[in-house]
């Protein structure tokens, strides 16, 4: 997933299932029997839990006022008018004083008191708070402030979709579009300040790579290209709604023009700045332990994305099982097809045959709408609970999909009213190859992130912080565990589709080994490419888009893969341990039902799920 806010700033019945901090039904000879000693328990237990929800609240609120583009993420419209003051010393040193606070505030709540489910949130909150601490260090300040943007997250690349009226912020009342002109001035403030700190970066030798850079000059320019009236920031103005009168839409139009003056601007600032002055000092190696001080940054994001204590060797050496063993599936599926040759040939040819690329940008649109309406006839034997969200789908505009993943998820709104979008990649056509339709669809669409990201920002009952954000280990982890419930509502029966899942599933094991290799292990950009056609199916020009993504983001591909493995672990337990009580619509509610968790915090929650279940 790529995650569409792309700043450096993230029970088997849903009519039945109870609130998170619901307390468990006595059982009758103890409501009975024990009513009068309970009661002083109760009343504990319920002052714990208002405290620990009044710390949630007060934190939620004091972290949106530091960031109301999240509210607006939340289809909320105070402070609407601002982005936010993002890369200031101020807004740095507020939200780590915060986090400080939160964790002096929760360390005042007894947490023996409160009952499991409260304790799940208490845990959750703690580890959360704890690791953006880590985070919030001056000496890792220092290694990522001054690299403020990229070519995979950077608010030029985020915020013209953001500001075109199709994407989260609303366009319905003349507020919508002065809210709008106004966030444009912090846009331009915000981007002005980003040449400041990858100014400090020079000064300091902590640089982005050249390649990076590189890139970035190619994605503003493509931006400033584009026509003044034809571009995204003018995109309100071509679409005024019905009510507006004709003097309001030329004032707007009037203003939108001027305004989106100043944005290219800005943009052609950065653009010359990243060109002129940045490009011929950034550093030519591309791994993160190769930069001053990145070795530690990268042993802290591989902990951060993970949320397990692992080391770059050992994620290294699973990477490496895995895409063995993967190789050992599309070996026996080269011979299922009858496929005379080897594995590499075998790949070269489903690379290279036109029945396995779109005819056209309507065909491959019509045939992710297929597999949408196919999976929506299947998906209620495997979930209680489906979003309240609608899901659509759309492919990446034209004048930024070069640039973009394969595919992407942008949540829809908390009550439903804004869908959620899979967005879809439709640039260079012949790349795009159709045997991974169904398994991009599973894990970008429904039942991937579209219903784990909807499920929990819908349940009311959590607190914020689980609703709207979580580990990415989780997020990423679920999505590529949807994609293998292919097998079991029969999409993978299909051989083509099968490979299409397998090559997906290759893809996750390679990030293993090739993001360690970059980061950790010296590898050059070339020898990863390598790496990665020798041992799957992929085009050169999706490898050079994840080659190049993992240098940008580094550690974030190992969530992955380390999430699903976690997830199907747990499953497994479950169907060993329980037998044939174990119900699938049940698990999957326990792994969705409060939001993005740690790994390691799921794992205890699904442990205690496991022995109830067998102890009835």
């Amino acid at each position: 997933m790529k995650f569409r806010l792309a700043l450096a700033i993230s029970c088997a019945s849903v009519l039945s299932a109870p609130p998170l901090h619901a307390e468990p039904a006595a059982p009758a000879s103890i409501a009975s029997g024990a009513a009068t000693s309970a009661a002083p328990q109760d009343e504990a237990r319920k002052a714990e839990h208002d405290k620990l929800f009044a710390l949630f609240a007060d934190a939620d609120a004091r972290e949106l006022a530091l960031s109301p583009l999240s509210r607006l993420f939340r289809g909320e419209d105070e402070n609407a008018d601002r982005l936010g003051d993002f890369l200031t010393d101020s807004q740095f040193l507020a939200s780590r004083t915060d986090t400080r606070l939160n964790l002096a505030l929760l360390a005042a709540i007894d947490r023996a008191k409160l009952d499991e489910t409260d304790s799940l949130a208490y845990d959750v909150f703690k580890y959360t708070q704890e690791r953006a601490l880590a985070g919030a260090s001056d000496e890792i300040r220092a290694l990522t402030e001054v690299r403020p943007l990229n070519h995979f997250f950077g608010l030029h690349t985020f915020y013209p979709q953001f500001a075109s009226g199709t994407g989260v912020a609303p366009f319905k009342t003349l507020a919508h579009y002065e809210d709008n002109l106004k966030r444009h001035d912090d846009y331009i403030a915000i981007i002005d300040r980003a040449i400041g700190k990858f100014r400090q970066g020079l000064k300091t030798g902590v640089l982005e790579t050249s390649l990076t850079v590189g890139i970035m000059v190619s994605q503003l320019d493509t931006q400033l290209e584009t026509p003044l009236d034809q571009s995204q920031f003018m995109g309100p103005v071509r679409n005024f709604p019905a009510d507006f009168s004709d003097a309001a839409k030329a004032r707007l139009t009037a203003a939108y023009e001027a305004k989106t003056r100043e944005v290219y601007a800005a943009n052609a600032r950065l653009r010359d700045f990243l060109r002129d002055e940045y490009l011929p000092q950034a550093r030519t190696s591309i791994g993160l332990s190769q930069m001053k001080g990145g070795a530690a940054l990268y042993a802290q994001l591989v902990e951060d994305t993970t949320t397990l204590p692992l080391d770059p060797e050992t994620i290294h050496q699973l990477g490496l099982a895995e895409v063995a063993r993967i190789k050992g599936e599309l070996e026996k599926l080269k011979a299922e097809v009858k496929f005379k040759g080897t594995l590499n040939e075998f790949f070269d040819y489903v690379r290279t045959d036109p029945r396995f690329q779109p005819k056209s940008r309507a065909a491959l649109t019509e045939d992710y709408y297929r597999i949408g309406r196919e999976v929506d006839a299947r998906i209620g034997a495997y979930f209680a609970r489906l979003p309240k969200s609608k899901l659509e789908i759309r492919p990446y505009d034209p004048s930024t999909e070069k640039f973009e993943a394969g595919g992407s998820y942008q949540a829809g709104s908390p009550d439903g009213a804004r869908p959620g979008v899979f967005y879809f990649n439709a640039y260079d056509l012949p790349s795009r190859l159709t045997p991974g339709n169904v398994t991009l669809y599973l894990h970008e669409g429904a039942p991937g992130h579209h219903f784990q990201i909807s499920l929990a920002q819908e349940n009311e009952a959590l607190p914020a912080f689980m609703r709207f954000g979580g580990a990415t280990a989780y997020v990423e982890g679920w999505a590529l565990y949807a994609e293998t419930l292919g097998y079991e509502m029969g999409f993978y029966k299909n051989p083509w589709n099968r490979y299409g899942t397998l090559q997906d599933e290759q893809l996750r094991a390679m990030r293993l080994v090739v993001d360690t290799g970059i980061h950790a292990k010296g590898w050059s950009r070339d020898q990863a490419i390598e790496y990665m056609l020798e041992n799957s199916g992929m085009t050169r020009t999706e490898v050079v888009a994840e080659v190049d993504r993992y240098i940008a983001i580094p550690a974030q591909a190992l969530a992955y893969k380390i999430g699903a493995l976690k997830i199907q672990e747990l499953r497994k337990r479950a169907e060993t341990q329980l037998g044939k009580r174990f119900d699938i619509k049940a698990f999957h509610e326990q792994v969705l039902g409060t939001g993005a968790l740690p790994l390691s915090v799921l794992e205890a929650k699904i442990d205690r799920w496991i022995a109830r279940e067998a102890a009835r």
